[in-house]
């Protein structure tokens, strides 16, 4: 079994409040955000891909549209938090993180984790869909 590192992860449990302090904020995120951006083009792209080889199945497909939905509110998480929360980090960059960022922190960790449950159900719910046509 192959283990990737996923600073996704780490990005939220800290700002969770609940990592490894030893870093502050703004060092975890210059180590993390590029390859967190990278590893989202990749998925974002091959997503893409297969979308668009059976779009009309995977729109009419509701974990697919719950899955969707989620992606578009962590966009808006993560923008809201780069553009209110962020921006004073130097008051708390190496003490606990406000609410705001917890806040952040702790709704993009749940809408990760409904993104790929969606993921895996989306699998699963189209093979009934291919059967009923």
């Amino acid at each position: 079994m192959v283990r990737t590192h996923r600073p996704d992860r780490s990005y939220f449990v800290y700002l969770l409040g609940i990592a490894n302090r030893s870093r502050s904020v703004t060092q975890l995120i210059a180590q993390t955000l590029p390859l967190t951006w990278s590893a989202f083009a990749a998925a974002a792209g091959a997503g893409l891909l297969l979308f668009t080889s059976k779009a009309v199945m995977y729109y009419s497909n509701i974990p697919f549209r719950v899955k969707m939905i989620c992606l578009v509110l962590a966009g808006l998480n993560m923008a809201c938090f780069h553009r209110l929360t962020y921006p004073k980090v130097a008051e708390w960059n190496q003490g606990p993180p406000p609410f705001a960022a917890r806040f952040a922190g702790g709704m993009s960790l749940v809408l990760w984790i409904i993104i790929v449950a969606a993921g895996r159900w989306v699998g699963f719910s189209t093979d009934v869909l291919l059967h009923a046509n």
